[in-house]
């Protein structure tokens, strides 16, 4: 079982505890928690002795796991994934497309050379930049990157779309939350905002935890129109993010948009949280890399 697989099942395990509001001292199952993840018990038990490892829960002998921290310390655990060869390898390719080093279009065998990995490595990562809309197949041997907002403009367009839609959406009578999801969106943007060394954090799991928290707010509108549209909007940014995430004070200033996004939702305030929702899709059209060097163009 590979690491990240480990970490990523102890992190379900987790969501499951703090959603059934377990105590401390409650018995969890090897068979039941293989059954709730859908894997084998092997997977299952490894996950579990991951989380006894933290200090999460403690086995007992010829008994099991138990839970052992409290409701508070829960609140705050999140097991960050460890970067892979693939995510660094990924990472690599979508920081040289964006500073131009790698061009619109490519064959395997031009980027097996450039960076000089095995070919099982590279259909791995090419597979999920595929996967995740960055990439497409030729009908020869060459690779595409898909069209991103890559300029200032379409930047532009992109912000002034998303600041029309977004808080229209949480106005819209049809607008209904989730209780559960707010809560399990809540301790992910905890987890980052509290982080000690953000610069330390995988850019995947930044963007996925950003545009997740839109297309949960998108999908509370009841609007599926709404909810497609953030999600094209997500895929054609997907690339350009990457870059802003170089500045890593941002990602905590954003961190806490969201939360009192999160708040005003909650508290059934939809008029508060729309305008959170303006303003923070302004500051954040305001702290993008492109922008910014376009600032200081004019006032050069």
């Amino acid at each position: 079982m590979s690491r990240p697989s480990r970490y990523r099942l102890a992190n379900q395990i987790l969501d499951f505890i703090r959603d059934a509001r377990f105590g401390p001292g409650h018995h969890l199952r090897e068979q039941h928690i293989s059954e709730l993840l859908g894997v084998s018990r092997t997977p299952a038990r490894a996950a579990l002795s991951l989380l006894e490892e933290r200090g999460i829960l403690e086995s007992r002998k010829n008994q099991g796991f138990f839970l052992k921290a409290g409701p508070q310390e829960l609140h705050a655990i999140d097991m960050e994934v460890p970067a892979t060869a693939e995510q660094d390898l990924y990472t690599k390719i979508v920081d040289e497309r964006l500073s131009g080093k790698l061009g619109e279009t490519f064959t395997q065998s031009e980027i097996a050379r450039r960076y000089d990995v095995d070919r099982v490595l590279l259909q791995k990562t090419l597979a999920q930049l595929v996967n995740d809309g960055l990439l497409s197949r030729n009908s020869g041997r060459g690779w595409t990157f898909q069209p991103a907002i890559d300029s200032q403009i379409a930047l532009r367009n992109s912000y002034d779309f998303r600041k029309t839609i977004e808080p229209a959406g949480i106005l819209l009578d049809t607008f209904q939350f989730d209780s559960a999801a707010l809560e399990k969106a809540r301790r992910q943007h905890l987890f980052l905002e509290t982080h000690p060394n953000i610069a330390a954090v995988n850019p995947t799991l930044l963007f996925e935890t950003d545009a997740q928290f839109h297309e949960m707010i998108a999908e509370f509108s009841g609007n599926n129109f709404f909810l497609q549209a953030i999600q094209q909007q997500n895929r054609l940014r997907r690339l350009l993010e990457f870059g802003g995430y170089a500045n890593r004070r941002r990602v905590k200033d954003w961190c806490r948009e969201h939360l009192k996004i999160l708040d005003a939702v909650a508290s059934g305030d939809r008029a508060t949280a729309a305008q959170l929702m303006a303003e923070h899709l302004q500051a954040a059209f305001s702290a993008s890399p492109s922008y910014k060097k376009n600032l200081e163009l004019v006032r050069s």
